[in-house]
């Protein structure tokens, strides 16, 4: 515990799921938390993470933005600034998947997974790189996913390519930030039991398969992924630098079988 003590962060996409466990983690670790949301819908959500944040005794803001979007960005790191202080730990959470084969991808779902996937990123790593490089300190974490390095299902072509984009964006980073002193990863969760896959693991063939496929035979959990990004985040990784970390239980490195892409 206190490995983040008075560390201020932003995390993208962190009202529930794998973002709210982050959120929670780096609290834990005593960071003050700038909770991001993305709509009207969400924010309820978003200020109940605020408040398990301030009963941990951090402090909390919750703050929208469609990060896909560059002014809202920009609002959303000026009202960070201007209520916890500078970012020194930016972990870009915030995705979306829509399934769709590839013969049935719009330009608009293509567009909008590789502004949320991709330009996200971009967007608000420049941003809070501007702060750390005058600080000579900084920590960005991207979360992405097995599908940054693998096939992992026939209808997500459009979710994988952005994902493998953003693995090759944090190594541009990492090289070019790091005579900063700003280490730039990223962690790649496999399917991770959250609401997020509520509908896609309802279906209980699915979810047998999805646990038979992974070579620790069961799901992750979003505070798995939370542990990875504290770990990152701390000064116990310093010399960790442009690494994907895969909480996979070791899906990726084993030769995929026909079954294990699964088709819903």
């Amino acid at each position: 515990m206190g490995r983040l003590t008075d560390r201020i962060a932003l995390v993208t996409g962190a009202s529930r799921g794998i973002g709210e466990a982050i959120a929670i983690r780096l609290a834990e670790e005593g960071a003050h938390v700038a909770v991001n949301y993305t709509s009207d819908r969400s924010r309820p959500l978003a200020e109940k993470v605020k408040e398990q944040i301030e009963a941990l005794g951090g402090k909390a803001i919750a703050v929208q933005a469609d990060v896909g979007k560059k002014d809202e960005v920009e609002a959303m790191f000026k009202q960070v600034r201007q209520q916890l202080g500078d970012i020194e730990i930016l972990v870009n959470n915030a995705g979306i998947a829509p399934f769709e084969p590839f013969m049935k991808v719009t330009e608009e779902t293509w567009d909008r997974t590789y502004n949320t996937n991709v330009k996200s990123i971009f967007m608000c790593s420049q941003l809070a790189a501007k702060s750390m490089i005058e600080k000579r300190y900084g920590k960005i974490v991207n979360v992405l996913s097995t599908a940054s390095l693998v096939v992992t299902s026939p209808v997500i072509p459009h979710y994988q390519s952005s994902k493998a984009a953003a693995n090759m964006l944090t190594k541009g980073m990492a090289v070019e930030l790091g005579k900063y002193n700003i280490n730039v990863n990223a962690v790649g969760p496999s399917t991770v039991d959250t609401d997020m896959c509520t509908d896609f693991l309802a279906d209980p063939r699915i979810r047998e398969q999805e646990v038979e496929a992974n070579p620790m035979k069961r799901l992750g959990t979003a505070r798995q992924i939370g542990d990875a990004v504290v770990f990152l985040a701390s000064d116990e990784a310093m010399q960790v630098n442009g690494h994907l970390l895969m909480v996979d239980g070791g899906l990726t490195v084993k030769a995929a079988q026909p079954e294990d892409h699964l088709e819903h």
